[in-house]
């Protein structure tokens, strides 16, 4: 009987392969052809096609027998995954163009860095997918709004009561989908906050698996150290079970060359993280900030700004306070000579020769009585940098967002491609597949964030093209809106946002939601 089941086996196996090679080829509502795959992986490019269906990837590889509603040939170029920027300062009424994200190559943006959120996260997600979005946000909830609401802007220790009220407003954020909780310790009111209290705020939320992602504090009692507020980061993640983030790390003034220090507790920290904790960092040797907010001593500026410029009028506060600013100064930023006044457009020696002044304190607090202003502060070396930028848990991100704003830092228009013009193809400081690994699979990894950040079948069809022979940041401090170059083409949930190197206009960002505990 088994001879005989193999005699009549044999016509129906060469009937069904005669029925399979007679049926149409799979058709795909969008085919890119003969392009080199990046997945976000970490995995070397490789040669092949990608296919997308609506909003999703539904095929990648080898597909020359499929065809496409519509197909686009990108021999030469590079498809990868769309870049996540988890540090945005957006604008809200940017995001239904973010020119200056999708033109470099950024999909997704995670909002309210540094600290600063509204209170209720569905609402804030609710208002900005009414005016539509070019691109995908999400939110983390602000540890510095939180204690602002409970607290206030006074330097005060928090009652059991605030702390309860404080985990309550977390607690809602989490649940409305927050990807993490953000705090600016260097920054008022979140500089009030012990580093006990943070952890006593924080701890009932272990289980979430959500970072901690947090602004470095710096300040007289620890020398101005940013590895001593970085190391702050990693106890207060460690402490409370929540996965500390070092946010746009960086090794600050009087330490720099010490980058290692850090690295290496970075590795050693026990998180729930596989590699330790976890940083971003972005391309560039100068940051922005306000002008009072890491210069002007914290008690200076209790109460907000009115109560600040009140104090600037004792002379014996203004004598101290100047004392105090110039040594925030020299600690911070290696002096005042790399301070530039973005409102101004003037370095701060500037405004000292027509102040006709030799102190930059008393420059400042002139400047400050003026109004509050912005500036661009250099902070580190290019070695430092490089060793952070290798660190295996460290992705890119742009302490940005989409902005329609003249006065912007470079970093704006130029962050990502910066990375893979300057970092991977000039100084091969990375591998093409370790820089896009750092813009997408990993920022998605150290997040949870998990339909988005590889180019696989079955996730999300956010994507970038780019050339990359010549793809560069071209945004400069004289001239920060430059556009970059190389980037050809960002689908944000399978639509083109960015096309051939124009905006199209197309609003098929969403808002996204983290959405489970774990």
């Amino acid at each position: 009987m088994a001879f005989k089941s193999r005699k009549f086996l044999a016509p129906a196996i060469s009937f069904l392969a005669l029925l399979t090679a007679c049926q149409s080829p799979e058709n795909y509502d969008l085919i890119f052809r003969n392009g080199t795959i990046v997945d976000g992986t970490g995995k070397a490019p490789f040669a092949g096609d990608v296919a997308i269906n609506g909003d999703s990837i539904v095929a990648v590889g080898n597909l020359k027998r499929a065809t496409g509603t519509a197909e686009v040939d990108i021999s030469g170029l590079v498809i990868a995954p769309g870049f996540i920027n988890i540090h945005s300062h957006a604008e809200p009424d940017a995001l239904p163009t973010a020119v200056n994200m999708l033109s470099q190559g950024v999909t997704t943006e995670i909002m309210n860095a540094d600290g600063r959120s509204p209170l209720d996260l569905t609402d804030q997600m609710r208002q900005l997918d009414s005016g539509g979005l070019a691109l995908n946000v999400g939110g983390c909830i602000g540890f510095n709004s939180v204690w602002q609401a409970s607290v206030g802007l006074n330097d005060q220790r928090p009652t059991g009561d605030q702390i309860r009220d404080m985990q309550g407003m977390i607690r809602k954020g989490l649940e409305a989908g927050a990807w993490g909780v953000s705090a600016g310790l260097d920054y008022v009111p979140g500089r009030y906050a012990k580093t006990e209290e943070v952890i006593d705020v924080l701890k009932p939320f272990a289980a979430w698996n959500v970072v901690f992602t947090n602004h470095d504090r710096l300040t007289p009692e620890n020398g101005f150290s940013s590895i001593a507020g970085m190391t702050e980061t990693i106890d207060i993640g460690t402490a409370s079970g929540l996965i500390p983030l070092i946010t746009h790390m960086k090794v600050q003034g009087w330490e720099q060359g010490k980058v290692n220090t850090i690295l290496e507790r970075m590795t050693a920290a026990q998180t729930g993280f596989p590699g330790g904790a976890v940083a971003d960092v972005y391309p560039y040797l100068a940051g922005m900030t306000g002008l009072a907010s890491l210069i002007i001593p914290s008690w200076a500026q209790e109460g907000g700004y009115e109560a600040m410029v009140t104090r600037f009028k004792d002379p014996a506060l203004r004598k101290q306070i100047i004392r105090e600013a110039e040594e925030a100064m020299k600690l911070r930023f290696g002096g005042y000579e790399g301070i530039f006044l973005m409102d101004s457009q003037r370095e701060l020696a500037d405004a000292m020769q027509e102040f006709g002044i030799d102190s930059p304190g008393e420059a400042v607090i002139r400047l400050l009585e003026e109004k509050n202003q912005v500036i661009i502060a250099r902070f580190g070396i290019e070695s430092d940098l490089i060793a952070i930028m290798q660190h295996p848990t460290a992705s890119i991100a742009c302490d940005c967002g989409a902005s329609l704003q003249e006065r912007v830092h470079p970093r704006s228009w130029g962050s990502f491609p910066k990375v893979l013009g300057e970092y991977v193809r000039e100084k091969k400081v990375l591998t093409l597949e370790e820089a896009i690994y750092k813009m997408s699979g990993l920022p998605a990894k150290t997040i949870s964030m998990t339909d988005r950040g590889t180019l696989e079948t079955g996730k999300a069809a956010d994507l970038v093209v780019f050339n990359p022979t010549t793809v560069i940041d071209k945004a400069t401090y004289a001239e920060p809106t430059l556009m970059s170059e190389g980037i050809v083409h960002t689908l944000v949930n399978g639509q083109f946002a960015w096309k051939d190197g124009v905006a199209t206009g197309i609003k098929a960002g969403k808002t996204l939601k983290r959405r489970s505990m774990n």
